[in-house]
């Protein structure tokens, strides 16, 4: 059974889906690793470092021919429609397919008669953790928002306490407690900052409190959702909600978003008027900005000033850190097809609810129901 890793072609995607370090792993399943050469140049892992792991290294020129054969396909990013459609009938494609916005990838599976796993349907239950890429790369832009406000803010985070007086910590308020929340405040956190944080769901203040924050609480309905998710609310909670908060922001240095709902865009938490009731010089991190944003107007990848305020939009937000942010999603990968794997085939079996919740596309069957909406839009 080959596992083929092609380079990562959307711009600005710097991670690679399978690291030398997990070849081996791959191996003792009874799995071929077969790289593109160069798919790892840019999280910083060359040709010789899968050669030493025990992969093959395939040339560019080759890689149609190796799309053709390959029983698995592992990537980060979904395959262009070409790279789709040229699977062999069976093959398994491995990668973070959104089912309503990757129609195009959708369409190639399905005329290929191939099999779509996506981590973003990956059911959110104890058994499928060690696979939760959701999870994992969450956990590299909550570290790196905290760092992109520190770096932009024109203060200190910590206290300081001088022979010329004391400097107060700064102020970060996070929102969104899910796994890029509680990174980015024990980042914060660990920065010395003071950090404060507000989720919909009250049974994130434990967490909260646990890693040293203070957990702002409002007098709001609960909105717990399933899958650890919060779920959707009515335009009228959300306009008491922010008007609730307003004084929480307007008292921060540093604001961080990141409050996101499966499948659907992004909640909008904070107004242009609320964000200008921030101080000069403070700084608001979106790490919701290619989902639509937390933020009104906030724009992935670029830096924005509301008045004296610096709004800067996440885009691509793990893969400017793509080190580690490779190698967790290496073992993602191979924990989710260790569960297919089965006397040295890969067998996606339905009646096992992580496979079935990852499967998209089944054999050329489009099994998702926001996959068959999104290809029928576009027909």
């Amino acid at each position: 059974m080959r596992v083929l890793v092609p380079a990562e072609t959307r711009p600005g995607e710097r991670r690679v889906a399978v690291v030398p370090g997990v070849v081996a792993k791959f191996i003792q399943l009874g799995l071929d690793v077969h790289v593109e050469s160069g798919a790892g140049r840019s999280a910083y892992f060359d040709d010789q470092a899968y050669r030493a792991a025990g992969a093959t290294v395939i040339a560019g020129e080759d890689m149609a021919g190796a799309l053709a054969t390959a029983d698995v396909v592992a990537t980060v990013r979904p395959l262009a429609y070409d790279q789709a459609s040229r699977l062999r009938a069976g093959a398994v494609a491995i990668s973070f397919l959104s089912p309503a916005n990757d129609a195009d990838t959708v369409r190639g599976l399905r005329d290929a008669g191939a099999t779509g796993l996506s981590f973003d349907t990956l059911p959110r239950i104890s058994r499928a953790q060690s696979m939760d890429a959701l999870s994992s790369q969450a956990l590299v832009t909550g570290y790196r928002a905290a760092l992109v406000g520190a770096d932009r803010l024109p203060s200190f985070f910590p206290m300081f306490m001088t022979a010329a007086g004391t400097i107060q910590p700064a102020k970060v308020l996070v929102l969104g407690a899910g796994v890029a929340g509680l990174q980015a405040i024990a980042t914060a956190k660990r920065l010395g900052a003071k950090v404060s944080a507000y989720d919909v769901r009250p049974a994130s203040a434990d967490e909260v409190r646990s890693m040293g924050a203070a957990f702002i609480t409002l007098e709001l309905e609960a909105l717990e959702g399933t899958g650890g998710y919060a779920r959707e609310m009515t335009e009228e909670r959300a306009e008491r909600q922010r008007e609730l908060l307003t004084p929480h922001i307007a008292a921060s240095d540093v604001l961080i978003t990141t409050a996101a709902v499966p499948g659907r865009r992004a909640p909008l938490l904070v107004t242009r008027a609320m964000v200008e009731t921030m101080k000069a010089g403070a700084i608001v991190v979106d790490l919701a900005s290619e989902t639509g944003g937390n933020v009104e107007g906030s724009l992935p990848g670029e830096e924005q000033r509301y008045g004296e305020v610096l709004v800067w939009g996440g885009k691509d937000v793990a893969s400017e850190m793509p080190v580690h942010a490779s190698q967790l999603y290496s073992m993602n990968v191979l924990n989710l097809l260790a569960l297919a794997v089965k006397d040295g085939n890969v067998l996606v079996d339905m009646e096992d609810e992580v496979l079935a919740g990852c499967a998209v596309v089944l054999d050329g069957d489009v099994r998702n129901e926001a996959a068959r909406n999104a290809l029928q839009e576009g027909a």
